[in-house]
């Protein structure tokens, strides 16, 4: 797929993670398929940084080496999370609102590693399903207020000065009413940071859909799209895959579903000239945990959301996947 989409002028790529390249048919697979790379976790806080200022860099640094061994580019995913963060950093904030808390490990990572992009910030907005609207509560937010985004923002700049700085988020693809809001209150936060003039460069989407429930909206997805792009933001897909869960027994119909759920997506997002890149979350299903409900866990259920089955076989998805992108036109980004 990395051809058939840089032929029509995007990236294509995945997340991935150190402990799966030590499976010997999984690295051809992703060198073959992928031109850029997103870690899977080795970039969250938690995992990097388990003492104040003493960071493990050994699994982003065995996914960097492999990258660069094979040519392929680096997202950073997430700077700056709600969670996932060390047990150590809700007090040391609650003791001392220091900003460099929040600048101090923007600068260290953007300083050692060299993105293509970044997610600056991940899911700031509270989500679709809740009754209330407005910012997902934080350590961040309770620290320094909505304000956090905007010194988060300058700060990668600082340190990163052509990295694409993205705003992360999901919810915006599917048609309900909290969907409706969801939207409102993205291009609304939106419109503050370019105001404010933060360094905003692309809105990432995260398109984590599902196959059997709240279909993508078609209609309203495109009309989102084009205020994005009005805006003068980029647009990537960051981690897309569909939630097969709740379908039919019959594998086949399964992986038709999932198929056509991601080709309507990509029929939108592919006809939008801001596209930049189209990163799956996960290419083989072999790294895709099962759900927690135990009856499905007993009845051998395991999701089947990637484009890659577990033994490493492209799936429908795949196929619908390579047709979209050989459909899109080449657009030329001003």
């Amino acid at each position: 797929m990395r051809s058939i989409a840089a032929a029509r002028g995007f990236v294509f790529g995945t997340a991935a993670a150190s402990y799966e390249l030590k499976d010997a048919d999984f690295p051809p697979v992703l060198v073959g398929e992928a031109a850029q790379i997103v870690p899977e976790y080795e970039m969250k806080r938690g995992a990097l940084e388990p003492q104040p200022g003493r960071y493990d860099f050994s699994a982003l640094d065995t996914l960097f080496g492999f990258a660069a061994r094979n040519g392929l580019s680096l997202r950073g995913h997430p700077l700056v999370w709600y969670t996932a963060n060390p047990a150590w950093l809700k007090d040391s904030l609650a003791a001392r609102r220091d900003e460099r808390l929040l600048t101090g490990h923007i600068q260290t990572l953007l300083k050692r590693y060299t993105f293509a992009s970044v997610d600056v910030v991940n899911e700031a907005l509270m989500p679709p399903g809740s009754t209330q609207r407005g910012y997902r509560p934080s350590l961040w937010l309770a620290a320094f207020g909505p304000a956090y985004l905007d010194i988060a923002f300058h700060a990668a700049r600082a340190a990163a000065p052509t990295t694409r700085l993205v705003y992360n988020d999901y919810g915006c693809e599917q048609g309900s009413a909290g969907n409706d809001r969801f939207r409102a209150d993205t291009l609304r936060l939106l419109d503050g940071l370019l105001a404010r003039g933060v360094p905003v460069d692309a809105l990432g989407l995260q398109a984590h859909l599902t196959a059997f429930t709240d279909p993508v909206d078609q209609g309203k997805l495109r009309a989102f799209l084009e205020e994005v792009r009005a805006r003068g933001l980029g647009l990537q897909v960051t981690e897309l895959d569909v939630d097969d869960s709740g379908g039919s027994s019959d594998i086949a119909r399964r992986d038709g579903a999932v198929a056509d759920t991601a080709r309507r997506f990509l029929d939108v997002v592919l006809d939008s000239p801001a596209l930049e890149s189209v990163l799956t979350w996960n290419l083989s299903d072999r790294y895709v945990d099962p759900p927690d409900e135990w009856r499905l866990k007993l009845a051998g259920f395991r999701y089947r959301k990637t484009p890659f089955d577990a033994a490493m076989r492209r799936k429908p998805l795949w196929e619908a996947m390579a047709r979209a992108f050989a459909g899109r036109r080449a657009h030329l980004r001003l």
